[in-house]
């Protein structure tokens, strides 16, 4: 029986598995650590947006249309703006600049990102523990064809368009894991790595001191975010590619095969089960694409049942 569970995530699909993950498991078992490299600086606020998508998750409060954002979002704050000639190429709706705006002033007040995502947690009703990667800024970069490029300016400025030839994390050498992070990991029977994109949402969050190794010391079982070669939402597919490898579940073993103890994958992908059996790591064919709110807790159960055993 797995007593403590935590689950390393970031963007949309993580989102998703860590609200399925909630909904059977005891707030006390499940910590998530999210990636923070997705954090930028716009119009003055201080945006993480793979925590906010957690967080709105967790809370019932995510745009269930877009996969980001909070649900009935009106969206008179980015009219506004344009219309002052004010840049409008993140859309940040009115009730998710209320959030952003709390952070960023209590941010100033020097609270640290640890503590000012607790707070937020306790006020929208959050009681599963959710930790920041680190309370130290780390940006992740893009190499492109187009240059090195933010990765917000990547992902929606460019809409993915660019090649990508690498990353680099800008701000890692001085940055340390988040208050309860390892901690998290030293106490835990399991770490799930969430169906997100393995360079740009786990490969930060494993790339701060110390959590690779705290991670390989555990039981660790990754969800594919690759179906049938591509992804449901995001470039992860796409950089797969462009960095020269197959976009499949199989690329997804291989990249994380030091760390993995078993990988669930689509039943699209079932004939690749024997070869990622073969990097020694168990198999689970599973329904992974979470198209309902019944799906999340669905797949969660079944993760657990397949790493219990």
């Amino acid at each position: 029986m797995l007593r403590r569970v935590v689950a390393l995530t970031g963007g949309v699909g993580g989102a998703k598995l860590v609200s399925g993950l909630a909904g059977v498991l005891s707030n006390d078992q499940l910590t998530v650590i999210v990636n923070t490299g997705d954090d930028f600086e716009h119009l003055g606020l201080v945006i993480c947006p793979d925590l906010d998508s957690v967080i709105y998750a967790l809370a019932g409060l995510a745009n269930p249309h877009t996969g980001w954002g909070r649900v009935d979002e009106t969206w008179n704050f980015m009219e506004a703006l344009g219309e002052l000639g004010g840049p409008t190429w993140f859309r940040v709706g009115d009730r998710d600049l209320a959030l952003h705006h709390e952070r960023t002033r209590l941010i100033g007040e020097d609270h640290s990102l640890t503590a000012v995502t607790q707070h937020i947690c306790q006020a929208l009703g959050v009681a599963v523990a959710v930790l920041p990667m680190s309370d130290q800024p780390v940006r992740t970069i893009v190499i492109s064809d187009e240059g090195e490029l933010s990765f917000q300016d990547y992902f929606v400025a460019h809409s993915c368009e660019p090649r990508v030839y690498g990353f680099h994390f800008d701000g890692l050498e001085t940055a340390n894991p988040a208050p309860g992070v390892l901690e998290a990991l030293l106490a835990t029977d399991l770490v799930i790595l969430c169906p997100s994109n393995p360079w740009v949402s786990l490969d930060p969050i494993l790339s701060v001191s110390g959590v690779r190794e705290a991670v390989a010391a555990k039981p660790v079982i990754g969800v594919s975010p690759i179906v049938g070669g591509k992804t449901i939402k995001g470039p992860a597919a796409k950089m797969f590619v462009d960095l020269g490898f197959e976009s499949s579940a199989l690329a997804v073993a291989e990249h994380f095969q030091d760390l993995l103890s078993g990988l669930v994958i689509d039943r699209e992908d079932e004939a690749m089960a024997s070869e990622i059996t073969l990097l020694g790591m168990r198999v689970l064919v599973a329904d992974t694409i979470m198209k309902t709110a019944d799906d999340r807790p669905r797949l969660a159960e079944e993760i657990i049942d397949f790493a219990s055993g």
